[in-house]
């Protein structure tokens, strides 16, 4: 078999704890995105629209859908008989059966299927990002520094720079100094989790490392390349690139797609992103409906408001109820007169007639302060709010829900209701 010159490994293994009651039975990387895509589409398309037709998808937490989504890699032509795609879940050796416990830790358990290739390079991704990047340039760029690493940077605000793990750079490019988060920051170049490793470094460096517990590239990897004097370039994007790792990026990315002129163009001919492709039959708009600004998916019946929103298929919006700023997933029904302002409705749940969703004064959320701290309603998949209750902002419910569960009718904000079949 010829040898390729590049693979990915696509890390997609993270609970995405962040999110919520979003990810409670989903991994990250599956939840549902923009009203037909999946998070894992992003880099899935990236990875086939630059060339690169071998890709390795380390999973771990609650991966059955995940693995369902892609399947054999049928929609991003990653059906191949020499590469393709692959699943790799953690699996059993002679030595016993070991969880993935970093992100270097992860690619080291998988050195036999990127061996079998025998690569030049990897190219090492998360499964939880929103952008579109051509791998094939920042190969290129690998390639003509003479790099034996390089780290995708972005700049970001100065002000914000000590959120990052941060590249310092000398006048050509090359790593100088890394910063974890510094409270003093050298420089504005985050590092996006998006490397191009020289193969046989990258294996010198696991092998080295093995044994370290919870081996992590930022925190192990990069430091001992570094202090081995390797060379260590960061490749500057400056293009579109979005986190969704909490509610609120989450809820703000999506918005952003409903812009009259979005930030991010999902229908770009030449960069088409590529799904799953699920149900093809139209939607239904009702004569005294209001639709605008609104991503609506395949399936969808609209008889009342929907504004500013992005509907997944087989959603119903009966007649009198309002959708504002909302994201709705597949097979949602709102209910007659039911008001949802700035929510998030994870799958198949049921929302009761006039039921008013996102009202009232910000509060601190007594479930989960780190989680839910923005304005915003989640809602868990296959939940039912009962008809005519309140519920304020910053709130999260989970399972069926009766109106027993709401004192005065209303759910206060911050807030939360954890019914049978979800975590208390």
């Amino acid at each position: 078999m010829h040898k390729k010159e590049m693979i990915a490994m696509l890390l997609a293994g993270g609970q995405g704890s962040r999110l919520g009651v979003l990810t409670e039975k989903v991994a990250k990387p599956a939840v549902a995105f923009g009203g037909k895509y999946r998070i894992i589409d992003f880099p899935l398309s990236n990875c086939i629209n630059s060339g690169i037709d071998t890709v390795g998808v380390l999973t771990q937490y609650q991966p059955l859908r995940l693995n369902a989504h892609i399947g054999i890699g049928i929609p991003w032509d990653l059906d191949r008989n020499y590469g393709g795609v692959t699943v790799l879940p953690p699996h059993e050796t002679i030595e016993g059966s070991d969880w993935y416990s970093g992100t270097a830790n992860a690619i080291c358990q998988n050195m036999e299927y990127m061996d079998e290739f025998d690569p030049e390079y990897v190219l090492i991704l998360s499964g939880d990002h929103i952008y579109k990047m051509d791998y094939e340039v920042m190969l290129e760029y690998h390639k003509a520094s003479n790099a034996d690493f390089t780290i995708a940077c972005m700049p970001v605000p100065m002000e914000e720079a000590s959120r990052f793990g941060l590249a310092v750079t000398d006048g050509s490019g090359r790593i100088t100094e890394f910063q974890e988060k510094p409270a003093e920051p050298k420089s504005n170049l985050a590092s996006m989790g998006i490397y191009i490793f020289t193969y046989s470094e990258l294996k010198k460096a696991l092998m080295e490392l093995k044994d370290q517990p919870g081996c992590d590239f930022g925190k192990h990897v990069i430091p001992y390349m570094k202090d081995s004097g390797k060379r260590i370039f960061a490749y500057e994007f400056n293009d579109y690139w979005k986190d969704v790792g909490t509610l609120s990026s989450y809820w703000q990315t999506n918005m952003e797609l409903v812009d009259i002129v979005p930030n991010f163009n999902l229908y770009e001919e030449f960069w088409k992103i590529y799904t799953k492709n699920g149900r093809v039959e139209g939607q239904y708009l009702g004569e005294n409906c209001e639709v605008s600004r609104s991503i609506i998916g395949a399936g969808c019946e609209i008889y009342g408001k929907v504004c500013g929103s992005v509907l997944s298929d087989s959603v119903t919006v009966e007649d009198g109820a309002e959708v504002i700023d909302s994201i709705v997933m597949s097979s949602v029904h709102i209910g007659r007169g039911a008001r949802l302002y700035k929510c998030i409705i994870s799958d198949n749940c049921q929302i009761g007639e006039g039921a008013v969703l996102g009202t009232g004064e910000y509060a601190e959320s007594m479930y989960d302060k780190k989680v839910y701290c923005s304005d915003l309603v989640t809602i868990a998949e296959n939940s039912v709010i009962p008809a005519g209750v309140t519920v304020g902002v910053n709130t999260a419910i989970i399972g069926v829900t009766t109106p027993e569960d709401y004192p005065d009718g209303r759910l206060p904000s911050g807030g939360f209701i954890v019914k049978e079949g979800g975590k208390s």
